[in-house]
């Protein structure tokens, strides 16, 4: 890993998976510049089995890799939440979404939801609002419909700026 490696130009993916709309975003960054470059989400049919909701993900996930190439993927890390049930089909989606840009190769990240909120709006408890009033300041460019693809887009973001230290431990690990 060199400085170099760290400040030369990436497209960053970033993915707030989910089963009703996985939300996707795309940006490039070049030391502490972000350009936005897409955003939307992929929405299976919500009457469709589990199964055929999570191919869905996939298949939409894998249409926009190979649309946009990104070089670097990151994933929000699933919180735990009082219903187990809903958990771990949350947790089947965000395989799906791992499991999609590793597929070409495709390093993934993981960031903890009170660290994107933290990074791209200075206070870990953030909510959506100001989220997406931050992301307009980042990325004036940037037209999200969904709350998904501006989660996504700060989950890539967050990538941006923390990729340096990802790196660094992937090598420590290696």
């Amino acid at each position: 890993m060199t400085v170099s490696s760290i400040r030369a130009p990436v497209r960053i993916i970033g993915i707030d998976p989910g089963l009703r709309r996985t939300g996707w975003g795309v940006i490039e960054s070049e030391g502490n510049r972000l350009v936005y470059i897409a955003c939307g989400s992929v929405e299976p049919p919500e009457t469709l089995p589990l199964a055929s909701r999570l191919l869905g993900i996939h298949e939409g996930l894998t249409k926009v890799l190979h649309e946009f190439q990104p070089t670097e993927a990151a994933v929000e890390q699933t919180f735990v939440n009082k219903d187990g049930a809903a958990t771990l089909k949350l947790g089947q989606a965000r395989g799906i979404a791992m499991m999609s840009p590793a597929m070409f190769g495709i390093d993934v990240a993981e960031y903890m939801p009170n660290l994107v909120k933290k990074t791209v709006v200075g206070a870990g408890h953030a909510d959506k609002n100001q989220i997406q009033v931050m992301l307009k300041i980042l990325l004036p460019k940037a037209e999200f419909k969904r709350a998904d693809a501006a989660d996504a887009l700060a989950i890539a973001i967050t990538h941006a700026h923390h990729r340096a230290s990802a790196m660094l431990r992937k090598a420590v690990m290696a």
